[in-house]
């Protein structure tokens, strides 16, 4: 983790800030990879949309894989690379014009394919190739909120349901069962869907191994992740793909909070101008407890405080922390590692305005991209 070297008392509060040389950084990382072993990195929009960067991560990666006709949309607009589309089930009004953004479209059942295939052949233009989603019944995750083998799970074709007989147009299979993981558990995921689904692999151009790739945290063992791409290339030659969100913008981002009160209540208590339920959910829903710049665990520095957000729910709580000094309203706090998965996933609930957006870089210092206002509230209601 890069400290902030910035002068924050320019930023507004509350201010997501993406500091541009770590995104670099980690860039840099997946690209080295794309190098060594000729597989395609996508960025996943739902860990990561902020298209001001998009011109930049497009010198690096291949392009975006999106959940969604706006997802490839913003992809298609923005960064203008291959855009890649996933979806559980597609949308019939939609579906026409996400045509017109899209490279690849993996479906995620074999009805789905067969509904839209005719539409997807007969589209004019660029070809557009075609994917099964596919659920290898494998895997290591430890929150089930995350865990798409679950049983009874929505999401890809297992074994037992798959249909080769209906494979004639498909170009290709996906499996995405990780979450913040190493390629250790990649590894072991893969050889399950190899030993699964290796025969219909076999007739594929490509190959997708979903996200949830942690390829640019510091103990990822990329030497692993290297030999599982090159175990399927060299196998099948097929294409490989990965789609990772998270690692393209992890320990890039922070967002920058301001000590609107102090109240005491059994133990200090500090509200901020900023909510874990409207702008950084993950914190509730993981759930984690984030750093903060200059902060310890409680007791460990003099004076601790509970951290919560400035909406009515009551456990709108961020956690709790010690500082060296007493806080006091004005005071500014720096949450770390707050660029994926909190501007793609904040809400207005309360009315509460969305934080400003601020990019950072050596040549233009600080710039503040966006700024949120009554209207984005309004306009998102009826």
């Amino acid at each position: 983790m890069i400290l902030v070297d910035i002068d924050i008392s320019k930023l507004p509060t509350p201010c997501y800030l993406v500091d541009e040389r770590l995104l670099v950084r980690n860039l840099e990382i997946l690209d080295s990879v794309q190098k060594r072993t000729d597989c395609k990195i996508l960025l996943a929009q739902k860990g990561f949309s902020m298209h001001a960067v998009y011109p930049l991560i497009g010198k690096y990666l291949k392009g975006v894989t999106s959940s969604s006709l706006f997802e490839a949309r913003l992809g298609y607009e923005k960064m203008g690379k291959e855009v890649h589309v996933y979806a559980p089930a597609y949308i019939e009004e939609e579906f026409e014009e996400l045509l017109k953004y899209s490279d690849h479209i993996v479906f995620n059942s074999f009805a789905q394919w067969n509904r839209y295939k005719s539409r997807v052949k007969s589209h004019p233009g660029k070809k557009i190739e075609c994917g099964i989603r596919i659920n290898p019944e494998y895997s290591e995750q430890e929150h089930a909120i995350y865990d798409p083998c679950s049983n009874y799970s929505r999401l890809g074709v297992t074994r037992s349901n798959f249909k080769p007989e209906e494979l004639d147009g498909i170009d290709g299979l996906h499996f995405h069962t990780m979450c913040e993981q190493n390629s250790d558990t990649l590894e072991r995921t893969a050889r399950v869907a190899d030993e699964k689904f290796g025969e219909f692999i076999k007739k594929m151009k490509w190959l997708n191994f979903g996200g949830g790739h942690h390829i640019t945290r510091q103990d990822y063992d990329i030497e692993t992740l290297v030999r599982t791409i090159s175990y399927f290339q060299d196998k099948y030659g097929i294409e490989v793909y990965l789609e990772p969100g998270e690692a393209v913008a992890l320990n890039t981002g922070y967002l920058v909070a301001g000590v609107l009160d102090i109240v005491e209540n059994g133990m200090n208590i500090a509200i901020l101008d900023t909510s874990a339920a409207c702008h950084m959910p993950d914190v509730m829903e993981m759930p984690y407890r984030p750093d903060i710049v200059g902060a310890g665990r409680p007791s460990e520095n003099r004076y601790t405080y509970r951290l919560g957000g400035h909406t009515c729910l009551a456990g709108d709580i961020i956690g709790d922390y010690s500082f060296q000094k007493p806080l006091v309203p004005g005071d500014r706090l720096i949450f770390c590692d707050m660029a994926h998965y909190t501007m793609v996933k904040n809400n207005t609930f309360n009315g509460v305005n969305l934080p400003s957006i601020a990019l950072y870089n050596e040549k233009e210092g600080i710039k503040v991209i966006k700024k949120f206002h009554y209207s984005d509230f309004e306009t998102r209601l009826s």
